[in-house]
């Protein structure tokens, strides 16, 4: 007689996590052994997103670049949020190492602008939305490689935790308005903010917003504001945690 298969005690984990970590499936998949690899899965899907935008890695598409029906391609990935999971860590990557010997600020202004070279180079990754905290082995190494550069600078294990999640939500967001601005139809882009501005003008001037008025008549509202002034702040507030006294 078969045997009644034993539970399952492993945790109820968040979809593609497990195979993130090259864990095997809770439970085999019937059918005859695979003929392809979840690793040429997610690169057929990183593929199609870089040609055309995350839309385009879709199930169907991915299973007829690969030569597979959508049906047989649940043998590989077990939901669509499974493989947008995968997808994202694949698209991110491993982070490239920082210069050696360089100060904490000048390592973690690097690793800002390598991060906002990863989101110029692959927009789609900031249409993924964010899914929590990262779990994932390409985005933990970014986590771990800044974790490593404000340690040895001094800072405690949780500071330096959340100076780094700090760090990657300012490059996520300033990644999300450079791709704005970007965009003709945008009200920052070049193209359109000085029409924009001469339109919002005397609006402003009378409606009663004077700040943003001044700001519009010198040229810096809309479109206005760097990278650097940003990210120099949020290096100012962490260096306020290296050189404050204990309580």
């Amino acid at each position: 007689m078969p045997t009644e298969p034993e539970p399952d005690d492993r945790p109820d984990l968040p979809p593609g996590l497990a195979p993130a970590w090259g864990a095997a499936p809770l439970r085999p998949r019937r059918g005859p052994k695979p003929s392809h690899s979840l690793d040429r899965i997610v690169t057929a899907a990183v593929e199609l997103a870089d040609a055309d935008g995350l839309a385009a890695a879709s199930l169907p598409n991915i299973a007829a670049s690969v030569g597979l029906s959508t049906n047989a391609l649940y043998r590989y990935v077990g939901s669509k949020e499974e493989l947008l999971v995968l997808l994202g860590d694949a698209g991110f990557g491993p982070p490239s190492p920082l210069t050696p010997d360089a100060d904490w600020r000048g390592a973690a202004r690097e690793w800002v602008y390598a991060a906002l070279d990863r989101y110029r180079g692959r927009p789609w990754l900031l249409d993924l939305g964010s899914r929590g905290s990262a779990v994932t082995p390409n985005r933990l190494r970014w986590i771990e490689q800044l974790l490593a550069v404000l340690a040895e600078a001094g800072m405690s294990d949780v500071d330096a935790f959340g100076s780094a999640l700090l760090l990657g939500d300012f490059a996520r967001a300033t990644a999300d308005r450079l791709r704005a601005r970007a965009d003709p139809d945008s009200a920052d882009s070049p193209a359109r903010a000085r029409d924009v501005r001469a339109f919002l003008r005397p609006l402003l001037a009378e409606g009663g917003y004077p700040q943003l008025a001044e700001l519009a008549a010198r040229g810096e509202y809309p479109g206005g504001g760097s990278v650097d002034f940003g990210l120099d702040r949020v290096l100012d507030g962490i260096a306020g945690l290296l050189t404050a006294s204990p309580a």
